[in-house]
């Protein structure tokens, strides 16, 4: 073994002893490995940062951004409502939930698909009488499945074809993945809806039931396209029972109704008075095609975190109109400059200078260019309207608008903010641009118009001019240490060639473990890539393990491909530890779970894995 072999191993040694320990954060282990091979020698200062210029990372950030979009428009939750079977069996509900974040999963992060459908695994669980857990490492583990199906489905799979490429062979094409990894995530899925989860302990959440600040009085305006137009209050109130929401009054023509009649029938233009939680208020906007009716013309229908298409200073309301020059010039300046607009509540404090004054005496649109949306205060609900309601200490407010307003509200009215909340309102015109913009993306790749990256990049273009991720956003949707762990573990995995590293540790694998066997070796490739992803980032353990693929494929004269797409398969199946993928961490505190848990599951689900993909990688990709 050569001197420089083994300051290689040596470093990587030490890389993988951090990456263990969990001290430091993954992008900071990758950059201190990034900078003892440039010290040492073993990678150039020419060649160093290379990897932040490479197709697979550039391609990684705008899966990030598009995923965004999906979220940002709704559009998967118009997929789960419709996909979801509301009144099924135990069986069928897990069996579909695990499918659609599985399918998800293959065209977006896997991180994002997974948050997106936790509240809906939580209610689920309540639904099938199960912990949250029960449904959450099922879901998690299927969402890292799903990712295995396409090229864009998680970060390995692009690094996988990275390295295919430089071996001259070629870039891996969008669906190469899907015959082997859609059998086997179907079969992952099927196992852990009918089987998997009753291997999950079932514990109780560690997270309390996460942050509650009960019920908000909140208006909805009925538009004249509403589902709810013609519909009895009764019927209404009827279809409001699974979210917990009530109506509390009705105004029409501006007489207010504080117990109004069961039969009444809905008619469009009236305000309905309800008392819900957040998540209850989304979704009767969404199910009903209703709208806040405190959100101004300002912020029309904009999701937290995205400015409304109209919103420019040609377009600021009649209330902000109405105030004086001086409030005017200020509205039409902060509408002008600012890109994003944030859901925030608030707690009115004792002796706050807002205490016992109305919203409408506040002026909170013409003075500050913000939207009370809804008020929470415990015990007897408020009976008055949302203007005209005095406020007390102890209130909670959710009020929408820019950043820097709320800042100013702050110091102007004495609340303290507690915290930033999420009100999707699913918007169908954005949600199919949305939808649009990654399917033609993948359309143009799998068409080979253009490769991954620039294709990507230009899903992220349409995404800012029409508004699915405003400009700002962009920046906030990467996740960046991601970005830093694969740009600076690139130019480390080519040292790890260049010295012949990889090819030294592929010999000891072939001669010691498969002892000169391909199917053996392959099966080793496959087991080493799964136990690394389980103890270190897997995009890490992918840019690993390739090099140590192709050397063994070269030693045994046999083609790549199966062993690349083995490391790709199994740097997807972190199932054995909390610390092996962001999903499994995502449900520690909500599923109660401890560090020995995920075996449980997550042995058994790795042993179907290995059982599948094998036969099918020999049949698909030939040595």
């Amino acid at each position: 073994m050569t001197s420089p072999q083994l300051l290689f191993f040596g470093m990587l040694a030490a890389t993988m002893a951090l990456f263990l320990s969990g001290r430091l954060r993954h992008d900071v282990v990758a950059l201190a490995a990034l900078m003892a091979c440039i010290l040492s020698g073993l990678v150039s200062s020419e060649q160093a940062f290379a990897g932040f210029g490479h197709p697979a990372v550039i391609t990684v950030a705008c899966v990030l951004v598009l995923s965004q979009g999906l979220q940002n428009t709704g559009a998967m939750d118009w997929l789960a409502r419709g996909a979801l079977p509301p009144e099924a069996g135990r069986l069928p509900s897990l069996v579909a939930l695990m499918g659609l974040g599985a399918s998800m999963s293959g065209f977006m992060n896997n991180v994002g698909a997974m948050a997106l459908l936790m509240p809906v695994a939580v209610r689920l669980s309540g639904r099938l009488g199960l912990t949250p857990g029960q449904v959450l490492m099922p879901l998690a583990f299927c969402t890292l499945l799903g990712g295995m199906t396409t090229l864009v489905g998680t970060p390995p799979n692009l690094i996988v074809s990275g390295f295919r490429d430089e071996a001259g062979l070629g870039h891996f094409a969008m669906f190469d993945f899907a015959p082997v990894g859609v059998a086997v995530a179907a079969a992952g899925t099927l196992f852990v809806a009918a089987i998997g989860w009753r291997l999950v302990p079932a514990r109780k959440s560690l997270s309390g039931g996460g942050f509650d600040t009960g019920s908000y009085l909140t208006e909805v305006r009925i538009t004249e396209k509403s589902k709810a137009v013609g519909l009895s209050l009764r019927d209404f109130e009827r279809a409001l029972e699974p979210s917990g929401a009530q109506v509390v009054g009705l105004v029409r023509n501006e007489v207010h109704m504080f117990a109004p009649r069961g039969g009444r029938r809905l008619q469009p233009n009236d305000i309905l008075v309800l008392e819900a939680d957040v998540d209850a208020v989304a979704k009767t906007l969404s199910v009903f095609g209703l709208r806040l009716e405190q959100q101004g013309s300002s912020f029309p229908d904009a999701p937290p975190g995205t400015r409304a298409p109209d919103s420019s200073p040609d377009t600021i309301s009649a209330e902000v109109l109405s105030g004086g020059d001086e409030d005017r010039n200020e509205a039409r300046g902060r509408a002008a400059r600012e890109d994003d607009i944030l859901l925030c509540e608030f707690v009115v404090l004792p002796g706050a200078n807002i205490v016992g004054r109305t919203a409408r005496q506040l002026h909170l649109r013409s003075r500050y260019g913000l939207n009370l949306l809804a008020v929470s205060r415990h015990g007897t609900p408020p009976r008055e309207r949302l203007g005209s309601l005095p406020l007390k200490s102890g209130d909670l407010l959710l009020m929408q608008g820019p950043a820097e307003v709320m800042a100013d509200f702050i110091n102007d009215a004495g609340c303290v903010p507690l915290a930033e909340r999420e009100l999707r309102i699913p918007q169908r015109r954005m949600a199919i641009i949305a939808g649009a913009i990654l399917l033609g993306t993948v359309g143009i790749v799998t068409l080979g118009w253009l490769p991954a990256a620039p294709a990507f990049m230009l899903g992220v273009l349409l995404s800012m001019l029409l508004r699915t991720v405003p400009p700002r956003q962009v920046y906030s949707a990467i996740d960046w240490p991601v970005i830093v762990l694969l740009a600076a573990l690139i130019p480390v995995a080519g040292a790890m060639q260049t010295t012949g590293a990889a090819d030294r540790l592929a010999e000891v694998l072939v001669d010691v473990i498969a002892q000169g066997n391909p199917i053996a070796a392959l099966g080793v490739v496959l087991v080493t890539t799964m136990f690394l992803s389980d103890v270190m980032n897997n995009s890490a353990t992918a840019a690993v393990m390739c090099p140590v693929a192709i050397g063994i494929a070269e030693n045994l004269e046999v083609s790549p491909d199966s062993f690349l797409m083995a490391v790709a398969i199994g740097a997807s199946c972190a199932f054995l530890t909390p610390i092996g993928h962001q999903n499994n961490t995502l449900i520690l505190g909500p599923g109660g779970f401890r560090f020995g848990d995920y075996w449980r599951l997550g042995l058994p689900l790795e042993g179907l894995v290995v059982g599948v993909s094998i036969p099918l990688l020999l049949i698909v990709w030939p040595l």
